[in-house]
């Protein structure tokens, strides 16, 4: 039988440290730990009270929703509680919940409404006779903080209702800063000097709980829909899916992403997709909230302590995770530039043990205020690439060291310098063995010369085997193929098939060539563009910077880097190199006004689903169209995404075509 005393000890503590992790996260908005720890603690709080229910008191965190409200806002009391979500984290855990409701209301299977958990800041709008009256945060609940001129100046509240909604009612939504938002809003605070915003969550609720509503204002905050609290005075419909399309139609804005399925299956299949998608989403989520959408099982079902048996939240892998940086360690990059990285004592987050992490550049790092020995928050972003969020200052010793950037190359020697308006330090020696070696991947690589057979193993081993010392020397390796046969893992097909390869990339177009040389500032579409314009190697090699500054999309950074990559002898070197092995370095130019879209202006509203925006309008421009920012009488075609903005009425207005997103990519497809 276990100890009591020991039992109740670890309740004891489980309370003390949620609420100090409730204060930091909704008092001061400075989280200190991830919600995925935060999670577990609550998990193993929730597990220990119901195994032994004599310890469960009444101020448990289990009991209530979140922090007392800060009273400098005054209080707004929730006529019906806004009830917090219980989590499953597995397949098995939502299917759990499934069958409790299934059994509860005597159904084999009831419909179900899903939508994205969107990591923000939960609140609560009440219109009176067609206007908002309040808007209150959660708060514990049952009493929140009072909000209202905070939330008048988000754009997509509506202030006043139709007439035909009910004379009293209350919405409940989530308010979020967007990604692009968030972004902007921590560079714009590190240019002024002032901490980070730790994610896009802490940011929103900076935002709203601002006691000058002049600085929510400037904020891009939005905010989504997703129920309808309570209504007087006038029937509602029956469901939840039905209710939401209601409250469209009064103007408030509802999630795109929202579905409704009859099967827990299909709930699972949604969940998957978004696991693999959500890093496309304009805004941070964690998770899908899954709800019965009949409102009378609701009712049926109603809830449990503080939370409703007719919904869930099936949480994302976790993507975030705390751990103590031992060390800054130095890469060297294919350009010369000398790349900080985190050395991070061993942690698992969403699944993968993370020991080295990216911190970007010193200037982000001194932002940032990352110091060796620091307790960090480490995250996946775009669930592959760990990167450092921040320190976890409150955790600091006195121990920690502030990190200098070396003053000479890690793995040559030679000097280091930081040129003038350039975030990155960079290595003075051309020869550096690391450049070298990553010049050689990045050559050989799908996006480049696509030499299949050839990667980080292998080109080191090339290089210390001295069979090549730059990227042209590869396609002089079928001269040396008695060596290649001695080396390790080199047996005769696999040689064979390296040659072939190596062979076959000579047909690659101008266009891959150029990215492969690995230019400075030049990603795959610019390579692709350049190509288009001037035809040939030589013709690049040879042109001033005014000729290339000429080129569409093409500006003075990108034109000095391309004329200093071919001053150098090195370089021209190679290029005659590889002109002799009989490497494709010219196809037919294309002149400007040759272009299929020459002279035809697109526009852009809207989110874009299946293509950034920028990707559009790299692609646009490759066929000579031009992109601009404003809707005119010279607008050929509006694109309209998902949620447009008032560029829309302007086009219907001025009669300007407008083109889907499936009709733009169809009509790029037609024209390349």
């Amino acid at each position: 039988m276990k100890d009591l005393a020991q039992i109740k000890e670890r309740i004891e503590q489980l309370r003390a440290a949620i609420n100090y992790h409730n204060y930091r996260y909704y008092v001061l908005d400075s989280p200190e730990i991830s919600d995925a720890e935060y999670d577990l603690l609550m998990k193993e709080l929730k597990q220990l009270e119901a195994e032994y229910p004599q310890f469960l008191t009444p101020d448990s965190p289990t009991q209530r929703v979140g922090a007392a409200p800060v009273e400098a806002f005054g209080v707004v009391e929730h006529p019906y509680p806004l009830l917090s979500l219980g989590n499953a984290f597995s397949k098995e855990e939502l299917l759990a919940w499934y069958t409790r409701a299934s059994k509860l209301v005597a159904e084999q299977q009831f419909n179900l409404v899903c939508e994205h958990k969107i990591d923000g800041l939960a609140v609560a709008l009440t219109y009176i006779n067609g206007h908002l009256a309040t808007g209150a945060t959660r708060g514990d609940g049952f009493r929140g903080e009072n909000i209202t001129q905070n939330l008048r100046t988000i754009r997509s509240v509506p202030l006043s209702v139709p007439k035909e909604a009910p004379p009293r009612f209350e919405v409940r939504g989530e308010v979020f800063l967007p990604k692009a938002g968030f972004n902007k809003l921590n560079q714009e605070r590190a240019e002024e000097g002032l901490p980070l915003f730790a994610n896009p969550r802490n940011a929103a609720a900076g935002s709203v709980r601002q006691l000058d509503p002049r600085i929510t204002a400037k904020r891009p905050l939005d905010i989504y829909i997703y129920m309808l609290g309570y209504a007087e005075g006038k029937a509602t419909p029956p469901t939840h899916w039905e209710t939401m399309e209601y409250l469209k139609s009064l103007g408030f804005k509802v999630n795109p992403n929202n579905s409704l399925f009859t099967t827990i299956e299909q709930v699972e299949q949604y969940h998957h997709t978004w696991v693999e998608r959500k890093e496309s989403l304009a805004y941070e989520a964690d998770g899908i909230v899954v709800k019965a959408d009949s409102l009378e099982l609701q009712r049926q079902l109603g809830s449990i302590g503080h939370e409703p048996r007719w919904a869930i939240a099936y949480k994302f892998p976790a993507i975030q995770g705390t751990t103590r940086l031992i060390d800054i360690g130095i890469s060297v990059g294919r350009t010369g530039t000398l790349n900080p990285y985190a050395i991070l004592e061993p942690v698992s987050v969403g699944g993968v043990t993370i020991k080295q992490a990216a911190l970007h550049n010193e200037d982000d790092i001194r932002r940032k205020d990352i110091r060796i020995g620091d307790t960090v928050i480490v995250q996946r972003a775009g669930e592959v690439i760990p990167e450092v969020v921040g320190p976890v200052a409150s955790k600091r010793t006195g121990q920690e060291k502030m990190f200098i950037m070396p003053s000479h190359c890690p793995v040559c020697g030679a000097v280091a310098i930081k040129p003038e308006g350039e975030a990155m330090s960079r290595c003075t020696n051309a020869a550096c063995p690391a450049q070298i070696q990553e010049r050689l991947e990045h050559f050989v690589s799908r996006g480049g010369m696509d030499i299949r057979g050839i990667g980080e193993s292998q080109s080191a081993m090339l290089l210390r085997e001295g069979l090549v010392k730059n990227v042209a020397d590869l396609y002089y390796l079928k001269e040396k193929k008695e060596q290649l046969l001695k080396l390790e893992r080199m047996a005769e097909k696999s040689v064979t098939n390296i040659l072939n390869a190596i062979e076959k990339s000579k047909e690659r177009p101008l266009s891959r060539v150029i990215f492969a040389l690995g230019i400075l500032h030049i990603g795959e579409e610019m390579a692709e563009l350049v190509a288009k314009h001037v035809g040939s190697i030589d013709r690049l090699r040879n042109a001033s910077r005014e000729e290339l500054v000429s080129i569409p999309t093409v500006g003075p950074k990108i034109a000095d880097s391309i004329v200093a990559f071919f001053k150098q002898k090195e370089n021209k070197d190679i290029i005659k190199r590889l002109k002799d092995a009989g490497v494709r370095l010219e196809e037919e130019a294309v002149r400007p006004e040759e272009l299929p879209l020459a002279g035809q202006e697109f526009v852009i509203t809207g989110r874009l689903e299946t293509s950034s925006r920028q990707e559009a309008e790299a692609r646009i421009k490759a066929l000579g169209g031009i992109t601009k920012d404003n809707v005119t009488k010279k607008t050929t075609y509006l694109v309209v995404g998902v949620e447009p903005g008032s560029k829309l009425a302007r086009a219907q207005a001025l009669g300007i075509k407008q083109l889907t997103e499936e009709e733009l990519l169809k009509l790029l497809e037609e024209k390349a």
